[in-house]
């Protein structure tokens, strides 16, 4: 690895400190972050604040990769974070008329997309970006369906729970994949540049579901992964675009990615967790967000549309879902509101104002974009490198982790 403040990028960005209040003691701190930052192996984190016409502050520490300091535009896997961004584009074809959020997915589709104890009961759009389809995930990471092989032929029986569609929330990473693969579907066109068509292209975004529409900038600019001992686990690309754009694949020895079929097998630009994007980017999707779909004279959604990405479609009342220890207590359409139900653990920032965005997880990993409606102002943050089992916050069922990016506190390296 470059030695700290060697290289190009190569010095971790540190949170300011005002050393004319602090004195000596403020130089002795620094020296101190700055020992610990060099002697620290790979693994960072981005925090950007931001209100409806621009960015408020920006800060970042550690490494992204090797001779490389982490920034707020380093490109990184944000996990499910990336469920927030399909979401808009799903929305942009309802807008559109291509989909309709309360029709029986099935239609696009092509095949009878049914929970087996109840056949009769139709599966909707809406239900599949609000959890409340029925489908679960069968334990590790079955949504994670290879190129090579149909996403149809990869629903078990054990990916549906006991409850009819509509009537039961259960957080799922498996819904975003259908979800994909049915506006694939709906339009020919393959989810990454979909995605790209409907989202990342017209906000000026360089961001990505896997590699494939990544500028050679953001690649070069990505964050390699790595667990709690500073060894990459993913994206560790030697600033180089990965083989087959990064894509799950059956045979590893060949990519047949160009013949890849829309509407085949919408797991394979991974829509729930495979966006990968800066924190300058995601904060430009959190100011859209809160300009209720348009932001820097751009408008993607009708204002009826965006609200939808605020108003809750299930809320939990203790028998009606998996809250995962209140970790998830109310959901609109691909995000998570907080702070809002009484007797959950879902107060990221400590204050119980309302919010709503969404938490990532994945790789050790931990990401989040919040809004906090009422000031109109938000946060976009991610760290890596993170230990697991991360801790969480007193009182949360968040992470320490996040919660000091949440808050502004310096997260311990």
């Amino acid at each position: 690895m470059t030695p700290c403040g060697a290289g190009n990028g190569g010095r971790p960005i540190r949170r300011s400190i005002d050393l004319r209040e602090r004195g000596r003691a403020g130089l002795a701190l620094v020296a101190l972050l700055a020992a610990g930052a060099c002697a620290t192996h790979l693994g960072g984190d981005a925090r950007v604040t931001f209100e409806l016409t621009g960015v408020t502050t920006r800060a970042a520490s550690g490494h992204a990769s090797p001779g490389h300091g982490f920034t707020p535009e380093t490109v990184v896997r944000v996990a499910s974070v990336s469920k927030l961004v399909t979401t808009i584009g799903a929305l942009r074809l309802v807008d559109a008329g291509t989909l309709d959020l309360d029709a029986d997915v099935s239609a696009k589709l092509g095949w009878r997309f049914r929970n087996p104890a109840f056949p009769d009961a139709a599966v909707t759009l809406r239900q599949l970006l609000s959890h409340t389809s029925g489908m679960i995930d069968d334990g590790g990471d079955d949504y994670a369906v290879p190129l090579g092989r149909p996403l149809r032929d990869a629903i078990r029986p054990a990916n549906w729970s006991a409850h009819a569609p509509g009537t039961w929330f259960h957080y799922t990473n498996f819904n975003f994949p259908v979800v994909a693969q049915v506006m694939e579907a709906a339009t020919g066109e393959r989810f990454d540049r979909l995605m790209a068509r409907l989202v990342l292209g017209p906000l000026a975004i360089d961001a990505c579901f896997n590699w494939a529409q990544c500028s050679d900038v953001a690649v070069a600019r990505a964050a390699v992964l790595p667990d709690g001992n500073g060894v990459p686990v993913k994206d560790d690309l030697h600033g180089r675009r990965p083989d087959c754009a990064g894509v799950n694949r059956i045979d590893t020895a060949a990519c047949a990615l160009d013949a890849y079929v829309p509407g085949s097998n919408g797991a394979v630009f991974s829509p729930q967790g495979g966006l990968r994007i800066s924190m300058l980017g995601l904060a430009k999707i959190g100011r859209f967000l809160l300009g209720d779909g348009s932001v820097d004279g751009v408008r993607l959604l009708r204002p009826a549309t965006a609200v939808l990405m605020r108003t809750p479609q299930w809320r939990f009342d203790g028998h009606n879902g998996d809250s995962e220890d209140g970790f998830y207590c109310a959901y609109v359409l691909g995000e998570e509101v907080i702070a809002t139900t009484p007797g959950c653990r879902d107060d990221l920032f400590g204050d119980g104002r309302a919010r709503d965005g969404h938490a990532g997880e994945a790789y050790h990993v931990r990401s989040g974009l919040w809004l906090d409606r009422a000031k109109r102002t938000g946060i976009a943050f991610v760290a890596t490198g993170v230990a697991e089992p991360a801790p969480n916050a007193a009182g949360s069922s968040f992470t320490a982790v996040e919660h000091a990016l949440a808050t502004g506190a310096i997260r311990p390296r």
